[in-house]
Parts: structure tokens; C-alpha cells; sequence
């Protein structure tokens, strides 16, 4: 067994503009659903993990205490905060699962949160920024750096910028299924392809609807030792959880592919003992348009510039061989940063116990969450089953 840790219970809020809310509530709401779900209280919890980037984006930096008041038996628990960019609420999740293989704690509830509408895009983009390599990218923002990653491909393998418009269209037509996405609207072929003075260029070639959303919003789950699973009336268990961190300057890297994710992929289909083909559904990490199309080739369904004819094909939408961000994705459902890997992997434990509503896909068994942070800097490849309790 990969990990000793299941999933046993998930919340999620709307994703969104959340102007009444501030961090702690978000917090609260998620946390609440997920020990409610699981049938538990605060008091059957033995510790907590908090996944938030923050960088400025909030004035409260000290936060892992927060989610103690979802629950008053919470209090006295031994709370910690991860951050790793935007990969944090991964970083939080694996955090919880190390303690559990470790025999140190038997039930852990984990929350990933951010709040980004707060501030100005200036201030949100600066924010971000912090994430790049300050030597050489200070000042950069990151459809900047993305951008950068869409010049590469396209001096290496053809323009891809079909294939992003392609992308944004299927994200935003999942995320009409998705009753928690932040833009539930449909964009057409046309006025993703084209720049308009309503879908500008926000970082040369990419265009506004290449770019994921400003969002607030929180996700958590509890994890629990696989051997009180009899406790529980449904479970998901890890096949893998792999993590890969690459180097962080950009000029360390060849920006055409996507080589930290691509270790990532081969060494949880490994410890999976699976390959691409075996997965009936995956989230992965659509920051920007073109970070989807490199995943698509770095998870192993296309070779190295072939990405675009299977995004063409419509491999990758929902009724596929493979779909791809059924919840919308960053893209569409939304990109609290810090909310978004503890978010893939409760929409992924949905799935995989036929809780999904209208994105469900029918007999789903095995399901994949890839969370990034950076530019392909900290990669967390999950691969999900339900656990038969």
C-alpha cells in the first residue's frame, strides 16, 4: 500500500468572489462539511493541517490556528500551516499522510484556503509574482512566466494556440456541471481563438481566456488510518502520491515541456503499477491554458508536440477516452491558490464513490490529481481508488 492514509470525508465551498467572507469563515464552512461528512467532530481529530499561500495576499499570515474554531474540540489540537505556491494545499495533504504512515496521529483533517479578491490586481499579480525566481524574474508576473512556456512550444513544435482556445472552451463547458465553479458559462471557439477588446492580450500569446480566474474559496478533507475504514460507510485510498520538485529559476529548464511533471507522472504510474491508459478521469493544474496542454504531454498521452491533436480530438472532454478537468478546472471553476490540491482531490473522492452529480463519470475506479507550484516547480501527482469498506 503507497499510504496507510484514506480519504473518509470532504467539504468544499463555492469558488468565487466571496466579499462577506473573510478567511477564517471560508475555513470554517469547509472544514465543518468535511467532519460532518465524515461523521466525526473535532474531538475525533488528532491534528490539523492548513495549506495557504497567502504571499500578501491577506493580512493573516499566522493561520493554521484558525481552522481550531470550526470545531470547540478542536481546540488544544496541534495545527500547522504549509505553503508551497500554489501546490500549498498538496504540500498540506501529504504533510497529514506522512504523519499518518509515521504512526503519529490516526485521523487528521486537512483544509486548503486562499483569499485573493481582497486586493487589487496589481496587488493579487504581485503577490503571485513572489513565486518566480527573484534574482532573474522579480518584476515578472506569471502569465509572463507562462507566457514564456507558450513562446518555447511554439519555436520548438508550432504554435499552440488552437490548442489553448480548444482547452478553455472544454474547461468552461465542464464547469456548466459544476454547481461550485466560479464561471459557469460557456465560451465558444471563436472568442477564446480571437483577441477582442473583451478577450485582450494579458501576456503575448496569451489571451484573457487562456488565464485562470482570481478566486476565494476553501476545500478540505479528513484522512483517517486504512484500518478503521470499517468506521466509515465510503473511502478513497492513495495507489501513489508522489511529489517531484524542480529547480526554480526558469533559465534552468527547457520551457517547451514540462520535465518535473513528467518524472512526477512516471513514478506514481509506477507505484501505482498503472499506466495513462488505465485512468477513467484526472485534475490537473490549469493555471494557464498552455500548463494543461504540457500536462497532456507530460502525463504521457501525447508525445512531445502532439498535445494539440488530442486536445483537437476531443480526447480529453468529458465522454473521452481520458477527460480532463470535468470540474472546469482552475480555469473555469476557479484558482484559490492555496484551496486548489485539497479542491482536486475532493472532487477526485467524489468521483470515485459516485458522488459527482452531473460531471460523474460512470464506473470511474481510478482517478488522478496533478497540483503544481510555480513553473513546474513542485508537482504532486495523486492516483485515487475507492477503498471497498
Amino acid at each position: 500500500m503507497t499510504s496507510a492514509a484514506i480519504i473518509v470525508g470532504w467539504g468544499h465551498t463555492p469558488f468565487g468572489r466571496h466579499d462577506a467572507l473573510p478567511l477564517e469563515a471560508l475555513i470554517h464552512a469547509a472544514a465543518q462539511e468535511a467532519l460532518a461528512n465524515a461523521g466525526l467532530s473535532g474531538g475525533d481529530v488528532d491534528a490539523v493541517w492548513l495549506g495557504h499561500f497567502n504571499g500578501g495576499l491577506v493580512p493573516d499570515a499566522f493561520c493554521s490556528a484558525m481552522a481550531l474554531g470550526a470545531d470547540a474540540e478542536l481546540r488544544f489540537k496541534p495545527a500547522t500551516r504549509c505553503e508551497n505556491a500554489c501546490a500549498s494545499g498538496s504540500a498540506a495533504l501529504y504533510a497529514a499522510m506522512n504523519a499518518i504512515d509515521a504512526g503519529r496521529v490516526k485521523i487528521a483533517l486537512v483544509v486548503g484556503v486562499e483569499r485573493m479578491s481582497g486586493r487589487d490586481a496589481a496587488g493579487v499579480t504581485a503577490a503571485l509574482g513572489g513565486a518566480a525566481y527573484q534574482p532573474e524574474e522579480a518584476g515578472l508576473s506569471f502569465p509572463e512566466i507562462f507566457a514564456r512556456y507558450a513562446k518555447a512550444y511554439a519555436e520548438r513544435f508550432g504554435d499552440p494556440s488552437d490548442a489553448m482556445a480548444r482547452i478553455a472552451v472544454k474547461n468552461h463547458a465542464h464547469a456548466l456541471d459544476n454547481p461550485l465553479a466560479q464561471m459557469r458559462r460557456a465560451l465558444d471557439y471563436d472568442f477564446c481563438a480571437n483577441v477582442s477588446e473583451k478577450n485582450p492580450l494579458i501576456a503575448p500569446p496569451l489571451r484573457k481566456t487562456d488565464c485562470s480566474l482570481v478566486s476565494d474559496g476553501a476545500a478540505a478533507v479528513v484522512l483517517a488510518h486504512w484500518n478503521l475504514h470499517p468506521d466509515f460507510r465510503r473511502a478513497v485510498r492513495f495507489r501513489a502520491a508522489v511529489q517531484v520538485s524542480d529547480l526554480l529559476p526558469l533559465s534552468a529548464k527547457e520551457l517547451a515541456r514540462f520535465e518535473g511533471p513528467r518524472r512526477a507522472f512516471e513514478r506514481a504510474y509506477a507505484q501505482a503499477r498503472v499506466g495513462v491508459e488505465d485512468l477513467d478521469f484526472a485534475e490537473v493544474h490549469d493555471c494557464f491554458t498552455i500548463a494543461e496542454l504540457l500536462t497532456v504531454e507530460a502525463m504521457g498521452l501525447a508525445q512531445p508536440g502532439d498535445g494539440p491533436a488530442i486536445v483537437r480530438e476531443g480526447l480529453t472532454t468529458k465522454g473521452g477516452s481520458l477527460p480532463i478537468n470535468l470540474s472546469g478546472g482552475l480555469k473555469a471553476k476557479g484558482h484559490p491558490v492555496g484551496a486548489t490540491g485539497v479542491s482536486m482531490h475532493v472532487l477526485a473522492a467524489r468521483q470515485l464513490v459516485g458522488e459527482a452529480g452531473a460531471m460523474q463519470v460512470d464506473g470511474a475506479q481510478l482517478g488522478l490529481c496533478f497540483n503544481m507550484g510555480g513553473g513546474a516547480v513542485a508537482n504532486y501527482v495523486s492516483i485515487l481508488e475507492p477503498l471497498k469498506v
